[in-house]
């Protein structure tokens, strides 16, 4: 029912619509999700090696996120959730600094402003209202950037998100929310939250909303690409709704095996996003085997990097948690400062 789903590349890496990408950015969407996989797959065994508190993997979006984040300009700016390592990666954020956050020897670790890219929202849905308040600033200010906002299926039910929906019409903020329905907020599954697609949401409150499949890069990366283009000649805000499935946990602390019937993932894994756009280089691309073999031992050196910069992580100060706090420290809290002082 409702809105039909955009789609360039089906599964079998068989082209259904035309697509004006050359070769080489064929091939360097190639490169971003098999990096892209092996940021996530690396940091996932680093934490079940001990060596981070937690992750949230992104296995199975990378095309929702490659495309999207390849399709924005320098100057836009993304307020991500905390799964967006692959738009990280596109806005040129060092991954070691996703891990450090996880980690817990970081509150953040990068500049925002230098890259475009908020740090991560854990509280779902807040990253909508800072989204649409930034997009409003923008106006105001005579800009003509845009900004994205993701977040998953779940933050739908949130009511920041629908707020966030609500300003964002009343004022045509140049906004793009990005909502990756992975099917699953935690274990709750989709068919719990909506009767409709969300895409469809975004009538109810004055705006374009828009499907898209979520494994497939290249039909991702053109619809984002017209939605920001909108978003910055006045167009106002659109809601992408990019299908696609959480291969993994929710985090690495759940088990999906309690939730979700395995053969679920098998038929989604046929839908693999990096299996059907190397389906199309390998047949399209005669020099693919070579550039395929130079993306994977690239994939090995980052994977080693990541293992050895993880590890090196320097603790951090627990007496700077007071710091920036106050102007002037109140006695009770320099007294706790120096107790903590007195532990190491």
């Amino acid at each position: 029912m409702g809105l039909p789903i955009s789609q360039t590349l089906a599964p079998d890496g068989e082209l259904v619509a035309a697509h004006h990408f050359t070769a080489d950015e064929l091939r360097a969407f190639h490169r971003d999700l098999v990096l892209a996989r092996r940021i996530d797959t690396e940091a996932f065994a680093l934490q079940r090696h001990g060596e981070l508190g937690l992750w949230p993997p992104m296995l199975g979006q990378e095309a929702a996120q490659i495309g999207s984040g390849r399709a924005l300009a320098a100057n836009d700016f993304v307020f991500p959730s905390y799964r967006e390592h692959g738009v990280a990666w596109c806005r040129g954020v060092d991954p070691t600094l996703l891990l450090a956050i996880f980690r817990g020897t970081s509150l953040g670790g990068w500049d925002p402003a230098e890259h475009g890219f908020a740090l991560p929202a854990i509280i779902i849905g807040a990253q909508t209202l800072h989204a649409v308040g930034y997009g409003i600033g923008l106006t105001l200010e005579g800009k003509e950037d845009a900004v994205v906002t993701y977040f998953g299926d779940g933050a739908t039910s949130q009511g920041d998100t629908n707020e966030a929906f609500a300003w964002a019409a009343s004022y045509n903020a140049p906004v793009v929310f990005f909502c990756q329905n992975n099917q699953y907020a935690i274990s709750v599954p989709l068919e719990r939250q909506t009767r409709i697609p969300i895409a469809q949401r975004a009538a109810g409150f004055g705006f374009e909303g828009i499907r898209v499949d979520g494994n497939d890069v290249l039909a991702v990366h053109q619809v984002t690409s017209e939605a920001l283009a909108k978003a910055r000649s006045g167009g106002g805000p659109t809601l992408i709704e990019a299908i696609t499935y959480r291969m993994g946990a929710h985090t690495t602390s759940d088990d999906p095996s309690r939730y979700r019937d395995p053969r679920e993932a098998d038929e989604w894994a046929e839908r693999d996003p990096l299996l059907r756009l190397r389906a199309l280089l390998e047949r399209t691309d005669p020099g693919f085997a070579e550039f395929d073999a130079q993306v994977q031992a690239e994939a090995e050196q980052l994977g080693q990097r990541l293992r050895e910069a993880c590890k090196a992580l320097p603790d951090p100060d627990l007496a700077a948690l007071f710091e920036h706090v106050y102007a002037d420290l109140p006695p009770e809290l320099v007294a706790q400062r120096e107790e903590v002082r007195s532990w190491s």
